[in-house]
């Protein structure tokens, strides 16, 4: 009661000390007009509700779900063979940054041999650097080192620096094969400066069939191995007291989720990748390490092009929901792997880099 009449008192003092033009307008009952008006609309009966539309059809929502009958395995004996990307090196006739420079750098790239980490490894070598390829499969490593080391030479004649390229073998899920090839690249490089982790695979099975050895192997893979090598590399440059810059290969599957093929394992296993370089970003920062991420969209690599001649309708899903119409090239991840790689991302750290064509856009 005490409070109504303050109030009333208090709406007539402002009114009073008003113009009288504003005053005299019917501002407050158009406003009280308005929100009767509002609140009937919204009122609705029990009965009432049933009217809202309601798609119907086979159609709904059919393009935005998973479908069981899809089961791609990963094999490991059976991936084809990749082939270096072509007419990527030569003389630079076109003017850019000096920082884009990899020259006078080491680099790392595990699960080198093939795919995108092939490519990878060719774009650090073309920017200057000496890599070392890690792979499960030693010969296809050594053998496509000598293969860039011979194409650099090849397109840059009389070139005084040409990087070294070596292959090496390396379990990524095994603690001893990682710390046995660090020291092995570190003896025959002398240092390690980047850090690609390329090294991962997918494979398609509805979650409740999938079989546990094989997610355990995936997640050893994919998870573990970007871990052990990051530490390990890490610990290599504190020891050193040198900076250095990492650039975990995550997977726009690590923010959404993948349609019509399900691999849910897949998807969680690139997610703690995403998350685990924005930790090590922030846990390293005081000793100069940087770490960011790449996530690709879906890119049309020699094991990929193998999987939609099995199943073509795949790739039709696929480009209909990327708004550039297509899928990636290998190629597409050279830029962005030397840039996050040079001292051109001096200030970028904890970073993800989607290539995805837009997919995740919408």
């Amino acid at each position: 009661m005490f409070k109504t009449s303050l109030l009333k008192q208090a709406s007539r003092a402002a009114t009073a000390a008003r113009p009288a033009s504003i005053a005299s307008r019917a501002i407050p009952s158009v406003v009280c007009s308005r929100g009767l008006s509002t609140s009937q609309a919204l009122r609705r009966t029990e009965d009432e509700k049933d009217d809202l539309p309601q798609e119907k059809g086979e159609h709904v929502g059919t393009h935005s779900r998973t479908d069981n009958r899809i089961a791609i395995p990963f094999d490991e004996e059976t991936q084809p063979e990749q082939k270096p990307v072509q007419g990527r090196g030569a003389f630079h006739f076109k003017r850019t940054l000096a920082s884009f420079s990899l020259e006078g750098k080491t680099g790392i790239v595990t699960g080198g041999a093939r795919g995108l980490g092939l490519v990878m490894s060719q774009a650090l070598v073309v920017s200057g650097a000496s890599v070392a390829i890690v792979d499960l499969n030693k010969d296809e490593a050594v053998k496509q080192a000598d293969i860039l080391m011979k194409q650099f030479r090849d397109e840059n004649p009389g070139a005084e620096n040409v990087p070294l390229v070596t292959g090496h073998y390396c379990n990524v899920a095994d603690p001893d094969s990682v710390n046995s090839v660090i020291e092995e690249v570190i003896a025959k490089h002398g240092k390690i400066d980047n850090l690609v982790t390329s090294a991962g695979f997918t494979e398609n099975f509805d979650a409740i069939a999938y079989p546990y050895d094989r997610i355990k192997k995936l997640w050893g893979v994919n998870v573990d191995g970007t871990y052990l090598f990051a530490t390990g590399v890490a610990r290599h440059l504190m020891e050193r007291k040198s900076p250095g810059s990492m650039v975990f290969i995550g997977s726009m599957s690590g923010a959404i989720v993948n349609v019509p093929q399900p691999q849910a394992p897949y998807n969680a296993s690139k997610a703690a990748v995403r998350h685990l370089g924005r930790s090590f970003a922030v846990e390293w920062a005081h000793a100069g390490i940087r770490v960011n991420c790449i996530e690709p969209g879906y890119m049309l690599t020699a094991l990929t092009e193998h999987i939609l001649n099995e199943n073509p309708e795949l790739g039709q899903k696929w480009t209909s929901l990327i708004p550039q119409g297509k899928m990636g090239r290998p190629s597409d991840l050279m830029g962005p792997v030397a840039f996050l790689c040079s001292d051109a991302s001096g200030y970028m750290t904890g970073a993800e880099l989607r290539v995805d064509g837009g997919y995740t856009c919408t």
